[in-house]
């Protein structure tokens, strides 16, 4: 029998892991042509969202948990159960049911008819205005600016087979973004489309400093375009520079005016400035990313695991 491996991330999800669990739960006993494992990873909770896992564990073979021994972000924590993770087939979702585990039997319906990575795409979500248009705009920069096809509006509710899980345990930059790994694979993929619904309880974990955060990690990690925006911009500022000083030594020359050239001058090299700043920040960037992956410390730390036999990862 093949087994199918559920990852869950949980950051403060005590009012939500009973009914999720009950909902995932019914999913499985649907699913009688396979074994299941599920893995919640506690990402550092402060409520007791631990205490609920060791209790299903305890009730529940088939549950595993594993608590980090701090917040490492939501990255992290699904790095955490793909790393521990023993099934044919993994399958990453949240517990504030805002990912219905009703979709599951048609991603394995997929997987089973040969696509080795399954996306969710959601076709509406419950989103303010305000995040839905950054989302969108982000969307399309990542698809304009990337070096690869990264696929727009999907999450990290998705199925990636074995042979995919191998591929991502061998990544293992600290700047993560896993819809970006996934994709970047090539694997045979599908989509199965679905409405997001309302979180059942308390707010996300995810702040607009941490997305913007990810934003920036899907950028970057994929793509050179922040180094090409420096060079574009300096090659704007010389060209245009270029014209001026033409015009400026045209009139001066051949019409005769006279220009009090400190005045360009000073403009000149205030443009050259804030182009220097642009440039050291961006260097600076990559620089500071290239030294956190010399550090090679560990992606995460986990404290105490239920369930299975901790090991180093």
């Amino acid at each position: 029998m093949k087994k199918i491996s559920f990852i869950v991330p949980v950051y403060n999800e005590e009012g939500n892991l009973l009914v999720f669990y009950e909902k995932l739960r019914e999913i499985c006993e649907k699913m009688r042509s396979y074994t299941v494992e599920i893995l919640f990873i506690n990402d550092g909770s402060v409520d007791k969202s631990w205490d609920i896992i060791k209790k299903l564990s305890a009730l529940d073979s088939r549950v595993r948990g594993f608590s980090f021994s701090r917040n490492f972000g939501f990255q992290m924590a699904l790095t955490a159960g793909y790393d521990y993770a023993q099934g044919d087939a993994c399958i990453t979702l949240d517990a504030d049911l805002q990912h219905p585990p009703e979709l599951i039997q048609k991603m394995v319906q997929e997987w089973e008819n040969g696509a080795l990575i399954v996306y969710t795409r959601t076709l509406s979500r419950d989103d303010g205005i305000l995040k839905r248009f950054t989302a969108f705009c982000y969307y399309k920069l990542l698809h304009l600016v990337s070096d690869m096809a990264i696929p727009q509006h999907v999450g990290d509710f998705r199925l990636i087979d074995k042979k995919v899980l191998d591929q991502i345990r061998l990544c293992r930059e600290k700047a993560r973004y896993l819809r970006g790994l996934v994709a970047w694979t090539g694997f045979k993929h599908a989509y199965v489309m679905f409405n997001q619904p309302k979180r059942l309880v308390g707010v996300s974990g995810y702040t607009w400093s941490k997305l913007i955060t990810l934003a920036f990690d899907g950028i970057a990690g994929f793509s050179l375009f922040p180094l090409r925006i420096a060079a574009f911009m300096g090659f704007f500022v010389i060209t245009t520079g270029s014209l001026m000083v033409a015009y400026i030594a045209f009139d001066a020359f051949v019409r005769g005016a006279r220009y009090p050239l400190f005045k360009w001058l000073v403009t000149i090299v205030y443009i050259f400035m804030g182009v220097q700043f642009l440039l050291m920040w961006l260097l600076g960037e990559y620089i500071g990313r290239m030294y956190e992956q010399q550090k090679n410390r560990p992606l995460y730390i986990i404290e105490e695991g239920v369930g299975a036999e901790l090991k180093e990862k």
